[in-house]
């Protein structure tokens, strides 16, 4: 019997990270779901028959502690992150552009240097990052994020140079416009307002679950096809400053 393979998902407690961590389980692997909400992970898991740990990306003693606790990892899914603030250059916290560098960068990075080991052993694994099309261009109010994003888009990258020949494939999805639970509720410190205004007019921006498919997708194919990059965006949204939105009452 061919033992399951493992696929570790980091920001597993909602949004894309939830639905693809259920998507990699209906598609037969066994689930770790990582992230900072117990509550969220250990229903979740329950759910699919995964294994939930909680874990902090940023902080590289936990993360260690995580990779020494798994015995093998096929698939890494390097969801977490996120945007804090809209300002403008000008007028930006640099708190929050540290906040974010940590998350959507060095998160990564700690990840997934701590489980290369065990996806090199596995012989045939892949490191898939969940980046932006903010890590292509840039918009006002975005710098931070823009900027954390640049630099996902840059490590997966490098990555995939310093890897070629061995059998471990680097793969990056970059989304546009995605209604979650709660990115733009997050980058907008708990304004609702502020938020559903992201989204106005916009009749169908993607959902976790539609970029959780392109995760499933690109993940099962056959292990010598290497998905670089896939951006996907709602048809509504043609680049990053044209999107189609009716009028609102």
């Amino acid at each position: 019997m061919t033992e399951q393979k493992v696929a570790v998902v980091t920001g597993a407690s909602s949004g894309i990270g939830a639905a693809t961590a259920r998507g990699l389980a209906a598609a037969g692997y066994r689930v770790v779901l990582a992230a900072r909400r117990a509550d969220r992970i250990e229903a979740l898991a329950k759910e699919i028959g995964g294994t939930p740990y909680v874990l902090d990306v940023t902080d590289r003693a936990s993360v260690d502690a995580f990779a020494a606790s798994l015995d093998r990892v096929d698939v890494l899914v390097n969801n977490a992150g996120g945007a804090l603030g809209a300002e403008s250059v000008a007028t930006a916290d640099p708190a929050d552009w540290l906040a974010m560098y940590q998350v959507n960068v060095l998160g990564v990075l700690h990840v997934t240097q701590a489980l290369l080991p065990a996806l090199r052993a596995s012989g045939d694994g892949t490191v898939l990052l969940l980046s932006s099309t903010a890590g292509f261009t840039a918009y006002e109010g975005g710098g931070g994020y823009v900027a954390a994003k640049h630099g996902a888009h840059a490590l997966a990258a490098t990555l995939r140079l310093e890897l070629c020949g061995e059998p471990v494939r680097v793969i990056e999805i970059a989304p546009g416009m995605v209604r979650t639970e709660g990115f733009a509720l997050t980058r907008f410190r708990g304004d609702e307002e502020q938020a559903a205004a992201v989204y106005a007019g916009v009749a169908e921006p993607l959902t976790a679950e539609d970029v959780a498919d392109t995760v499933v997708w690109a993940v099962t194919r056959p292990p010598h096809v290497n998905v670089d990059l896939l951006v996907v965006r709602p048809r509504a949204q043609a680049a990053q400053h044209k999107v189609h939105r009716e009028p609102t009452p």
